[in-house]
């Protein structure tokens, strides 16, 4: 779809309708998708999906929303007509408005594009990955979660004020997810994800590599006493918590008292000197990199904990009104406009007292992954209790911990924060390095 094409009739359609002010946001996703199951495929899934919202304002300054998959001359012509029809009903309170940012210059970031492959290409890849899991380990009976999927991505956003956005991206991701058989023993799991632009690209071999190193060394499992332990976040463990609490930085949720925070929490310290945490759309590592939001707005680099201190918050354009702040490109648009995260980066703040390692570390436990985050958070009580899975780890020695539950206060979790390392680990969600915290309450037995 050529996008100047769809600014230039939908300005002349409004006009013929007597709409002076409007903005529409759209993005469409071709995927596919493959399982396999012992060496046979199990499920193959192709979809295009698209949605385009379409705002209208009246002269009330009341908006109308609609969405719709059509976007030639006489499906825009409904669209506005439609939403046009509903700003009679639009909220009059904090109304949404045009983001001043939205005809400003875009970052510059390129991207390798890649074509797609064919799903026979797909499935021989997964079966390969599968039957290298499964040749690696006796006890390893199946890898019954896999999937490995391409997506190509193409974004748009435009409004009546002349702003005019549009974005492509591709990329493949795959994980595996492991399960043992061991007479008289518990089944054990464990998993790896990967993601890149394109399948030439993907990590296939270290994604396997992983989940079988951390399969056979949950084999050997033993259950370890409840009690206070010095604990180590992995960096995918450490930001599954973050993001269960990260109303601690969404304006919306502050404003709409569903948060850890208040508009006077910034500048307070809220965690240990050692950590910072930003937000950062644009970060290299990040492959669904955006570089404008629904709203328009161009993504940045946001600090949100900068040592120690809560240094900023997330923000669409009504929120950031309402605060006298500015938009930082967060804002997801529909009937009503929220606000959600793209990609943590956590680092390394001011340098620790001591430095410390898994290889000298006595009697602490690794935390490789956490679950149940559904269930398990309080997210405003600020409080957790989850089930993980994990090591205690020795001098070197890595014993894999049976069934425990981890629990605690995040906020008291963030000030207890006693090393950050300096290797960043890529997750889905963004790059962390492992975290070190101190007394945290585990429940073995």
């Amino acid at each position: 779809m050529q996008v100047k094409e769809l600014a230039n009739y939908t300005s002349e359609i409004a006009q013929k309708l007597g709409i002076r002010k409007y903005d529409i946001y759209g993005s469409s996703a071709d995927s596919t998708s493959v399982q396999v199951d012992r060496g046979d495929p199990k499920q193959v899934k192709a979809a295009n999906r698209s949605t385009v919202i379409v705002r209208v304002w009246n002269d009330d300054q009341k908006v109308g929303v609609t969405t719709t998959t059509d976007v030639d001359p006489k499906g825009i012509e409904l669209a506005l007509s439609t939403a046009k029809e509903a700003s009679t009903f639009g909220v009059t309170e904090y109304a949404p408005d045009f983001s001043p940012e939205a005809t400003k210059p875009l970052p510059e970031v390129s991207f390798e594009r890649f074509d797609p492959v064919g799903v026979p290409d797909l499935i021989e890849r997964l079966v390969g990955a599968e039957k290298e899991i499964l040749e690696a380990h006796r006890a390893i009976a199946s890898v019954p979660y896999n999937g490995l999927s391409q997506q190509d991505i193409d974004r748009f956003y435009l409004n009546s004020e002349g702003a005019l956005r549009e974005e492509a991206r591709t990329y493949a991701a795959l994980y595996l997810y492991t399960k043992t058989e061991q007479e008289g023993k518990k089944p054990r799991s464990a998993g790896s994800f990967r993601m890149s632009h394109g399948l030439k690209t993907l990590d296939v071999n270290g994604c396997v590599k992983e989940a079988t190193e951390k399969t056979i060394s949950h084999l050997n499992y033993q259950k370890i006493p409840s009690g206070k332990y010095r604990v180590v976040f992995s960096g995918e463990a450490f930001l599954s918590l973050l993001g269960a609490f990260s109303n601690l930085f969404n304006a919306q949720s502050i404003l709409d008292k569903q948060s850890l925070s208040t508009p006077d929490s910034l500048g307070t310290q809220i965690a240990s000197p050692l950590l910072s945490v930003y937000d950062d759309a644009l970060h290299p590592e990040n492959v669904g990199a955006e570089t404008f939001d629904g709203e328009g707005t161009p993504t940045q680099r946001t600090p949100l904990i900068t040592e120690g201190v809560l240094s900023g918050f997330l923000h669409s354009t009504g929120t950031a009104k309402r605060l006298n702040m500015k938009p930082t490109g967060h804002a997801n648009i529909g009937a009503k406009v929220t606000v959600s995260p793209h990609f943590y980066h956590v680092s390394a703040a001011q340098p620790a007292q001591e430095d410390y390692t898994l290889e000298d570390a006595e009697n602490v436990v690794f935390i490789d992954d956490l679950s149940a985050l559904h269930a398990g958070v309080s997210a405003l009580q600020g409080s957790f209790s989850l089930p993980f899975d994990g090591w205690l780890v020795n001098k070197g020695e890595r014993i894999s911990v049976d069934s425990a539950t981890i629990a605690g206060d995040f906020r008291d979790l963030l000030k207890s924060i006693i090393f950050v390392e300096k290797e960043l680990e890529l997750t889905p969600g963004g790059v962390c390095p492992r975290i070190w915290v101190d007394n945290l309450s585990v429940t073995g037995e």
